[in-house]
């Protein structure tokens, strides 16, 4: 069952990229020239992406993964033409749109615009959920895992904002200089409380492999947890 603060963040995200941002992040995902910053932030995101998609299986055929929060689509593309059968949700309608504009014909997708949990999209061997966590607190992130990983037969891979010197600076300078097209606030989390917190609420899991990238303007943290 979700929170209430999931569910007022989870508006705030739609409402920023479906009226705000749909344009930047289909230049930031493409391959259109972009500023320094953006093209941190994109070189960020690939080794982000590239990690975990190295954390799944070389061949995929016969297997279900779950993309929750799959924005415009590349790393469900990736797992469909490794041979998986892809839902790719989003709760941004303009993302998906372009996700599946974007996407090669043939593939096994089931692009969809709505929430991550929603109980009807079945259960899955894995579950990736790359940079759709970070604007959430740590109650809520682990509730969400929870949630995922009852549905889950594998692995369930996740990245949240690591609370670092550099990140609390740069949000800092955020909150000094708002804008109106700023996106919704990231949530640093401590990496060993997050740990602890998971480890409680779901026993019967364990704990795989993590990794952080640092990317300038980008910053994230990926940690597998393994079904029980």
């Amino acid at each position: 069952m979700t929170t209430a603060t999931y569910a007022q963040f989870r508006g705030n995200l739609e409402t920023y990229f479906d009226r705000t941002a749909a344009r930047a992040w289909e230049q930031l995902t493409s391959d259109a020239p972009v500023s320094g910053i953006r093209a941190t932030v994109r070189a960020g995101r690939t080794e982000m992406r590239d990690t975990l998609l190295s954390w799944l299986p070389a061949d995929m055929t016969g297997l279900r993964l779950l993309d929750a929060g799959c924005g415009t689509g590349a790393l469900a593309v990736e797992a469909a033409q490794r041979g998986a059968t892809v839902v790719a949700i989003d709760i941004a309608g303009s993302l998906v749109r372009i996700a599946r504009d974007r996407a090669p014909s043939g593939l096994d997708i089931d692009w969809r615009v709505g929430d991550m949990l929603d109980p009807g999209l079945g259960s899955f061997d894995h579950v990736v959920a790359m940079d759709s966590l970070i604007h959430y607190k740590p109650s809520d992130i682990v509730a969400v895992l929870g949630q995922l990983a009852a549905n889950t037969r594998g692995s369930l891979a996740f990245t949240f904002a690591p609370q670092t010197p550099l990140l609390m600076a740069m949000l800092g300078l955020g909150r000094l200089f708002p804008r109106s097209d700023r996106s919704p606030t990231i949530v640093p989390v401590r990496d060993r409380h997050l740990r602890t917190s998971i480890e409680a609420a779901l026993p019967q899991a364990r704990l795989g492999r993590d990794r952080r990238v640092s990317a300038s303007f980008y910053t994230s943290h990926a940690l597998e947890v393994l079904a029980g």
